[in-house]
């Protein structure tokens, strides 16, 4: 689509399509929705594909804090109806065209092809210029329900009732509206169904193993749980040249699934008897893994995880999310002298406008293998498919179009 076509509603509300969930746990309603022009340093895009992941469910299930559905939230003088816009891309999965912009955008023009992330980098702060991190300071990362900074909705229904944000993504819409620090910027050649996958999942696990971790050639690797952000973890693994890459999970069919993506070996926790799994995965590595990943979100297995990395130098990557007030509890002695490395991993470590790029070059090099992780297709009005194929875990990523 070119700039002029793009730019006929600059400036002006669009009515479209959008996927709306009414209440917790039930489905999306399809709707026509309102959606704002794009105001100081936002950018108002068309959707092409989303995709979604756990979170999505999980918020989608969630009652209270921090879900929209919960009353007793964001109050902050405003409002809160039971209206949740659910536009989401697992927090954020799309790939999405610049319809217009707004004031003292020069990032992007009208007609750019953009993916969009969770995870804000306004490139100003001192986290933002610092290589050590990539947790905005200027934007802090939080589960709102509003635009970034101003604490507002780009969405009403057509009753004018305020529909809400997910994590500044929303893109179960024909039309959303981000912040500049959301967006990264890609080559229009790239696939839109292989681009949206970088939005979160997929960049979760491979950075994780790339660049949080570091994980080095030739070494060992312990995944616990895999769902799509433990693979993503295996795809990473593999390309940074791990040569022993161990699954850990309940189901035994994830092993065969697991192969496609690296895995080398696997334990089934529920045959390993007596034997806590950090035992067995010490006794298959001859003294623990360089390197391992909880990407479940359960204390115990964050603690088991722990336990399984080498003495001395092993490294422990918590990419699950547990519950709020959950705790993990280590002995003061095994922190001491056991030597090891404990972090916490979000977006894996990336920076988005400077790492996703690089991400999809390894992609178009043949390098980064994105095709096995899309094992489903469906159109925008089937979206609640795409929910079904995910619980019932027939899904790794169902890729949802706008147009098919």
């Amino acid at each position: 689509m070119d700039g002029e076509k793009l730019s006929v509603e600059a400036g002006k509300p669009i009515v479209c399509k959008a996927a709306v969930a009414r209440e917790a746990g039930e489905p999306l309603v399809m709707e026509e929705i309102m959606v704002a022009p794009p105001g100081h340093h936002e950018v108002r895009v068309r959707i092409i594909c989303t995709t979604l992941c756990h979170s999505d469910v999980t918020f989608w299930k969630m009652k209270d804090y921090p879900s929209c559905f919960s009353k007793n939230i964001w109050s902050r003088g405003y409002r809160l109806s039971s209206n949740y816009g659910l536009t989401p891309a697992c927090f954020h999965f799309l790939e999405r065209v610049v319809e217009s912009v707004g004031e003292d955008v020069d990032e992007v023009v009208e007609g750019d092809v953009v993916i969009p992330v969770f995870l804000p980098e306004c490139g100003d702060c001192a986290d933002c210029k610092s290589k050590k991190s990539n947790l905005c300071s200027k934007f802090p990362f939080e589960p709102t329900p509003w635009m970034p900074g101003d604490e507002t909705s780009r969405f009403t229904d057509l009753k004018g009732e305020v529909l809400y944000h997910f994590l500044y993504v929303s893109s179960f819409s024909e039309y959303t509206v981000l912040n500049i620090a959301n967006i990264v910027k890609i080559d229009p050649s790239i696939p839109p169904s292989r681009a949206c996958l970088l939005s979160c999942g997929v960049s979760t696990g491979v950075g994780a193993a790339w660049k949080t971790a570091n994980v080095e050639a030739g070494s060992t690797v312990a995944i616990f749980g895999l769902g799509s952000i433990g693979l993503a973890v295996a795809e990473g693994s593999r390309i940074c040249g791990a040569t022993k890459i161990i699954g850990v999970d309940v189901n035994q069919e994830k092993f065969e699934l697991g192969k496609k993506f690296g895995i080398t070996d696997f334990v089934n926790v529920g045959e390993c008897g007596d034997k806590p799994v950090s035992q067995v995965i010490n006794e298959m590595t001859g003294g623990g893994a360089d390197f391992c990943f909880e990407c479940v979100g359960l204390a115990s297995l964050m603690e088991q995880a722990y336990a399984s990395c080498r003495k001395g130098w092993g490294k422990t990557i918590i990419l699950g999310v547990e519950k709020p007030g959950s705790q993990i509890t280590f002995q003061c002695s095994d922190v001491v002298l056991g030597g090891r490395t404990l972090m916490g991993s979000l977006f894996g470590g990336l920076k988005a406008k400077s790492d996703i790029p690089i991400l999809l070059k390894r992609y178009m090099d043949k390098e980064l293998e994105l095709d096995k992780f899309v094992t489903h297709e469906v159109s925008f009005e089937d979206i609640n498919k795409a929910f079904d194929l995910l619980l019932e875990g027939k899904s790794i990523r169902c890729v949802i179009w706008m147009d098919k």
